[in-house]
C-alpha cells in the first residue's frame, strides 16, 4: 500500500516500514528512477496490455516517451491511424479536435499544434479512455491507453 510518495512494507525487527519509493524526494516531486530499465506494466481500459510511457526500452529523444510499433496497438487503434491517413470520416465529432496538453506529459508546444482522435473501445457505451494525438499536421503520432495519464510515441 502506497501512502504519499512512500510505500509502507514491514521490515522484520523495527516499528515502522515507511520506506521511500523509487524516484521519491521529501519534497513530493517524484523524479525519474536512475537506471533501473523496469518496465511497469498492466492491463488498462479496453484489456489491452501497456507498458507505461516511461518506462524502459527504446525511448524517442524529442519527447522523452518510449516508442511503440504500430503493429502492437490494438485492431482499433490500427484502424483510427488509417482514419488519420485518409483524413476521415470520423466516429465522434470531437475527432481532430485540438488537443490541449493540460497534462504537459508531451512536448510544450503552441495550442493547436496537437490534435486528438478517439479509439473505439470495446465493451464502452461513450468514447471510453483510449485516444491518439497527433502532432505537426499528423506527422507525429502519440498513444494513450488510460484517457492522457500516460503516452507513447508511435513509430509508424
Amino acid at each position: 500500500m502506497a501512502i504519499g510518495l512512500y510505500a509502507c512494507k514491514q521490515q522484520p525487527g523495527t516499528g515502522s516500514g515507511a520506506t521511500p519509493v523509487a524516484g521519491a524526494t521529501k519534497t513530493g516531486t517524484a523524479q525519474p528512477a536512475k537506471s533501473s530499465g523496469a518496465k511497469a506494466t498492466g492491463t488498462k481500459t479496453g484489456g489491452a496490455k501497456t507498458t507505461a510511457a516511461r518506462g524502459g526500452g527504446a525511448t524517442d529523444p524529442a519527447s522523452g516517451l518510449r516508442w511503440i510499433d504500430a503493429a502492437e496497438l490494438p485492431a482499433e487503434a490500427r484502424t483510427t491511424l488509417q482514419l488519420i491517413d485518409r483524413g476521415g470520416p470520423y466516429p465522434y465529432d470531437k475527432d481532430g479536435a485540438t488537443f490541449g496538453n493540460f497534462e504537459g506529459i508531451l512536448p510544450q508546444q503552441p495550442r493547436g499544434y496537437y490534435k486528438e482522435y478517439t479509439v473505439k473501445t470495446p465493451g464502452e457505451g461513450d468514447r471510453g479512455a483510449r485516444r491518439i494525438v497527433t502532432g505537426n499536421n499528423d506527422k507525429e503520432f502519440f498513444w494513450t491507453p488510460d484517457h492522457y495519464a500516460s503516452f507513447a510515441r508511435i513509430r509508424r
